[in-house]
């Protein structure tokens, strides 16, 4: 019989990744990545520029 985890204890629901993403501020320009599991996408603008 294994006792390593009392019978009434839910065990926590799976954490995955929703998106990951990257701004860079470089040279006069914004670079900004994300991915997600749809897949990734990106912009470069003017620094300074929403």
């Amino acid at each position: 019989m294994d006792l390593s985890m009392p019978a009434g204890t839910p065990a926590p629901p799976p954490r995955r990744l929703v998106a990951a993403g990257v701004i860079r501020r470089t040279g006069g320009r914004t670079l900004r990545i994300t991915a997600t599991q749809a897949g990734v996408t990106g912009s470069i603008r003017p620094a300074g520029a929403r």
